[in-house]
């Protein structure tokens, strides 16, 4: 029975999630999560052709826009959410540094040809020394070349979901199978070069650091609308998912306030310290534009990066189901403003169940995944809220028996009797958009992140349309819009009309 897995909390603002949103401007004090220099990024997928066929593979790019030498460790994660490799790029005062995930996948090789080590000489305008960072002499033997032995067991991860690197112990669960290599990638910026990993505690006590002054962008070369042929003639590319330390500054192993509820690596921080890394949270609930068919054979990918559960061990690997993730709720609308969404699937209140997806995934919206058009419109929308429903291992209290309470206030969807951890905290989740397309004989592609409606802030939001293959609203649920509601009346306003009635409040959540 699914019924825990697809239980969201009310949109509304709760107490608690008013006293822990961010209050000030400083350094950039806000839930919203922007385009600029941040302490950490995030490849929300990969995916690299290891047999060399088609030639598809993903590139990235890191750049310190600071003056100051700047370690970033690069953590490669199955669509399970298992970490199965890292390594560290050190980078000089203005520096930048591209990988082809290509060349460490197939060809054991990280940065030809000089890998990414200390040794580099620096720039003039570049400072010798960074405070925050132990030695630079621990980066000074940082791999240009990953033995065989080690790649092979790396690429079994990301294409088998089986692990066994050399001398170590085997993990049959790490991640999905698929004919390519598949995962997603963190990017931090730490105090010294190790092979810690962020489910590691020793992570959040001696290395992470929350200086923002990274940026970074991606590439996918080869990408094709998931389920057909591969095209090595088309790319896409887009900023990767910046995501800052609130606040900013502080040596290794600071451990300072936060007005963030949770963060973004919450899961794996140790639990007497649960905002311990004080990066910024990511949306669960998006609108994303789409289209599919016509004469121009148009299509449409949904690249959408997942938060899991558990603490990214193995054996937490094997009790959790990271590869197929269940989904609040997705509602396609065409050009008619028609709804559709996917029905047969009898939940109490929720009678309609998206497809689970995987931590990392790109589907094609003409896919069983999305609910299919009943129409002739070949363009439209998306409403997305991909909360996956709560977890014991995230940083929120238990809500017992998923009771109703007074209108609009209801904690969770569960039936009554059940035990549920969702409370006021949503899942985490980014989401971007591919569109390819045929303009004469040239082949289009287009890619852009979707537009989130709430932030990492934002309390978990209602199923808003339920029934069978046809939608209606559910009784007490907010509609499908922004996540601080419509309308908005600031104090001492009126509507335009001179009334109140609508006013749904002042938008203080989610934008502090």
């Amino acid at each position: 029975m699914k019924t825990a897995l697809w239980l969201v909390a009310s949109i509304l603002i709760s107490t608690a999630a008013l006293k822990a949103t961010p209050s000030s401007t400083n350094n950039d004090d806000s839930c919203d999560v922007k385009v600029g220099p941040a302490a950490t990024l995030l490849l929300p997928y990969f995916e690299v052709d290891t047999d060399g066929t088609s030639g598809q593979t993903t590139l990235f790019t890191i750049t310190n826009v600071t003056r100051y030498p700047q370690i970033a460790h690069v953590t490669l994660w199955t669509d399970g959410a298992f970490p199965v490799m890292t390594f560290n790029v050190f980078l000089t005062g203005y520096d930048i540094q591209s990988i082809n995930l290509a060349d460490v996948l197939i060809r054991g090789v990280i940065a030809p040809p000089s890998g990414t080590s200390s040794s580099t000489t620096p720039g003039f305008l570049s400072a010798s020394t960074n405070p925050n960072i132990r030695s630079s002499a621990d980066c000074a033997n940082a791999p240009g070349t990953v033995p065989a032995s080690i790649i092979a067991s790396v690429r079994g991860a990301f294409r088998m979901g089986v692990f066994q690197p050399p001398g170590a112990a085997l993990c049959n669960a790490a991640g999905g199978v698929h004919g390519n290599a598949i995962g997603y990638a963190t990017i931090d910026l730490v105090a010294s070069c190790t092979d810690r990993v962020p489910s590691d505690p020793a992570y959040y006590s001696n290395d992470l650091l929350f200086d923002n002054v990274l940026i970074g962008d991606y590439q996918q070369i080869g990408p094709h609308p998931a389920g057909l042929p591969p095209t090595t003639f088309d790319a896409g590319g887009n900023p990767m998912v910046h995501i800052r330390a609130v606040p900013e500054g502080g040596g290794a192993g600071s451990n300072v306030g936060t007005a963030l509820p949770y963060t973004f690596y919450d899961r794996y921080t140790p639990s007497a310290r649960r905002t311990f890394d004080r990066r910024q949270p990511l949306p669960a609930t998006f609108a994303a534009r789409y289209v599919e068919g016509g004469m121009s054979a148009f299509a449409t990918n949904m690249t959408i990066w997942r938060e899991g559960f558990g603490n990214g061990s193995c054996a937490a690997a094997a009790a959790v189901a990271n590869g197929a993730l269940s989904i609040a709720e997705i509602v396609l609308f065409d050009e008619h403003e028609n709804p559709f969404l996917l029905g047969g699937c009898v939940i109490p209140e929720i009678p309609s169940c998206p497809v689970p997806l995987p931590a990392a995934s790109s589907t094609n919206t003409a896919s069983g995944v999305y609910p299919a058009r009943g129409g002739p419109d070949v363009g439209g929308w998306i409403y997305l809220n991909l909360n996956n429903g709560g977890s014991s291992s995230y940083s929120v209290t238990q809500d017992i028996g998923g009771v109703p309470g007074p209108a609009n206030t209801r904690t969770s969807l569960a039936p009554i009797g059940s035990t549920t951890t969702v409370g006021p905290r949503p899942s985490q989740n980014w989401v971007t958009v591919t569109m390819f397309g045929n303009v004469g004989g040239s082949r289009m592609t287009a890619e852009f992140d979707a537009a989130s409606l709430g932030n990492g802030c934002t309390p978990a939001a209602f199923a808003a349309v339920g029934g069978l293959f046809t939608p209606i609203p559910v009784p007490g649920a907010p509609p499908i819009g922004p996540a601080g509601g419509v309308f908005v009346c600031p104090p001492n306003t009126t509507m335009t009309n001179g009334t109140t009635t609508l006013c749904t409040g002042t938008n203080v959540n989610p934008n502090p």
